[in-house]
């Protein structure tokens, strides 16, 4: 048995500007909370169009907003980040351009800050095998490159 609408369409749409204006939104946060609201699925298509076609809801510009704070505040990898844009149903387009806009020298730089950061905290750790390794797996859950990992991480072991 569906809910009955706790919205009418105007109100609907008014709700979504704000929430829009207030914060970048992807649709499907927007779809997810319609349905929640118990609006049929014409009138949520017709209400996303709406937000698209006068500029409130923007998947790239969501896209870029997501990534930026997520590397400037959060301090996650680009792993995390994609895995959690694909869960919102992002687009790879808008993923790579995203991407794009992401400063090397802050993202190494975030790397090299919470590595230094792990191997600090794990100094009592006997065995340096051990130390090592939670460094990785600490690193690899906050969402870096292998690669990456493994050239901060040596050069940590190297000072």
């Amino acid at each position: 048995m569906k809910s009955e609408c706790k919205y009418s369409f105007l109100e609907a749409k008014t709700k979504l500007e704000a929430l829009c204006a207030y914060q970048e939104r992807c649709s499907f946060e927007l779809n997810s909370k319609m349905i929640s609201w118990g609006l049929f699925e014409d009138d949520r298509n017709a209400l996303l169009a709406d937000l698209i076609t006068n500029n409130f809801l923007s998947e790239e510009r969501f896209a870029e907003a997501f990534t930026s704070g997520k590397v400037r505040v959060k301090k996650w990898g680009r792993i995390k980040i994609q895995a959690q844009l694909k869960q919102k149903q992002i687009s790879d387009y808008s993923i790579k351009k995203a991407f794009k806009k992401i400063e090397d020298a802050i993202y190494f730089d975030n790397l090299s800050h919470l590595a230094e950061r792990k191997w600090i905290a794990l100094a009592n750790e006997k065995d340096s095998y051990s130390r090592k390794m939670k460094t990785y797996r600490y690193l690899s859950s906050k969402g870096y490159e292998t690669d990456l990992i493994k050239e901060c991480v040596e050069e940590l072991i190297k000072n």
